[in-house]
């Protein structure tokens, strides 16, 4: 189900940066805030980190069995977190074409993970999250949508901002 959720997720996001310039994409609404590309910039980070992790925890014979979190309150814009610093994005000019690679490549990598996993593997180990604590292995590939979902918000309200609307 998460495979479908996050696809559709993605394609929003994609859709919503197509046609425009790489300029306009890399154009910050303030000093504080992320451009279009930045965003997509830091989903491609935490997808290749929850990848990453995922990776390692099934390895570890230490992990922990977790109890499941409400990772659901992920897309809730209302409560502010910082993102980590493995996972901030670059300030360099990134094209698009350049970004949807590296999201193309996060992506598969995400599957791969996923795919090599037993379901009895990741109900049964857990890896730390900022804000949750330990999650069970199991809800972070659900985790990664709902993290998108989250800056598609963000995402919409940084194109608006670029195209003079008001808040």
């Amino acid at each position: 189900m998460f495979k479908e959720d996050n696809a559709k997720i993605r394609n929003q996001i994609l859709q919503a940066v197509e046609g425009m310039t790489d300029e306009k994409l890399n154009q910050k609404p303030s000093a504080e805030e992320w451009s279009a590309l930045q965003i997509l910039d830091h989903l491609q980070l935490m997808e290749t980190t929850v990848a990453k992790g995922v990776s390692l925890e099934l390895k570890n014979d230490a992990s922990e069995k977790a109890l499941k979190k409400p990772i659901t309150l992920t897309a809730n814009r209302s409560f502010k977190v910082e993102a980590p610093k493995n996972v901030i994005p670059t300030n360099d000019f990134v094209t698009l074409e350049e970004m949807k690679k590296r999201l193309n490549d996060s992506h598969n990598f995400l599957y791969e993970v996923y795919g090599l996993a037993t379901p009895e593997q990741l109900a049964q180990k857990s890896m730390d999250h900022p804000v949750f604590g330990k999650v069970p292995l199991s809800q972070w590939f659900p985790f990664v949508g709902l993290h998108e979902k989250r800056h598609f918000k963000q995402l919409e309200k940084t194109l608006r901002k670029l195209d003079g609307e008001k808040e």
